[in-house]
């Protein structure tokens, strides 16, 4: 998965399946035209047209697996929740044409439950499992074990863009920006961001995410928190500060990936980290 920091994963990642977004069936949004603020003209213009573009069967298959898998080397995938993407899918879909091809190969999926920087955290953590030598199947042992530690938590400055996408309804949407009320989210144990607390004003959004990683962290385990924002936000200053003087935990921030600003907006941001395990969502 493209997330996060791309230069890390891509060292110790051998390939990343694209997940791409576009303005209509061929346009890709660019990080570039997010840093730069061209996207948000757009999307504030084609506000309807957003969409995400599909990976194809063929792109996993050919394009990353084969690669590998004529070398000899056996293939991992690291994907993204099954709740939030069909991707994990599109690799089973040719998983067992490949075995057929490639007999003494093991090729497997993991189904993360996460997303953006925490999914890319998951695929960074099972990259240095395999150069300690580290088998297969102890690499996916630890992915299904460890996957539920790992947090998301942020908010939105305006539901207009969830709304245009379909993912909440026009009332909710139009009261909520009315009222001036914030959504705070979180993965739950199927990787699903979650509103689990909603709150009047940005700044008391901003003290609840603060609030949910000093609950959440855990010491000697929450090493860094990654701090990602769809554009440049003002929010990410007062959780910088916060964070690292009053939990001393390092800050590394980012620009979160297309694939998810298209959809929720150039007012997102999170935290991301490695705490205590994820209960949100779980069945008694």
């Amino acid at each position: 998965a493209r997330h996060g920091r791309r230069t890390r994963l891509a060292a110790l990642a051998e390939r990343h399946v694209d997940l791409h977004a576009g303005l209509n069936a061929s346009d890709e949004v660019r990080r570039d035209q997010i840093i730069e603020g061209s996207v948000k003209r757009q999307v504030d213009k084609n506000l309807h047209c957003r969409k995400r573009l599909c990976v194809s069967v063929w792109h996993i298959s050919i394009e990353k697996c084969e690669h590998f898998l004529k070398k000899g080397i056996d293939v991992l995938y690291v994907a993204c929740a099954d709740a939030l993407s069909g991707t994990r899918g599109a690799f089973e879909i040719i998983k067992d044409e490949l075995l057929e091809k490639y007999p003494d190969r093991k090729i497997a999926s993991v189904n993360s439950c996460r997303a953006e920087m925490a999914l890319g955290l998951l695929a960074i953590e099972a990259a240095k499992m395999r150069d300690k030598g580290k088998s297969f199947d102890e690499t996916v042992k630890w992915l299904e074990d460890n996957k539920q530690f790992y947090h998301e938590v942020g908010s939105i400055d305006t539901l207009k863009y969830l709304r245009a996408y379909g993912r909440v309804g026009g009332a909710a949407a139009f009261f909520a920006d009315t009222f001036n009320i914030k959504p705070v989210i979180a993965f739950d144990v199927r990787g699903m961001n979650t509103s689990f607390k909603k709150v009047h004003g940005s700044k008391k959004a901003l003290e609840e995410c603060f609030d949910y990683v000093k609950q959440h962290m855990v010491e000697g385990e929450t090493k860094v928190v990654y701090l990602g924002e769809t554009m440049p936000n003002p929010a990410k200053d007062y959780l910088r500060e916060r964070i690292t003087k009053e939990l001393n935990i390092p800050v590394e921030e980012y620009i979160i990936s297309p694939i998810v600003g298209i959809c929720c907006g150039p007012g997102m941001y999170g935290c991301w980290f490695k705490g205590d395990r994820v209960t949100l969502g779980e069945t008694k």
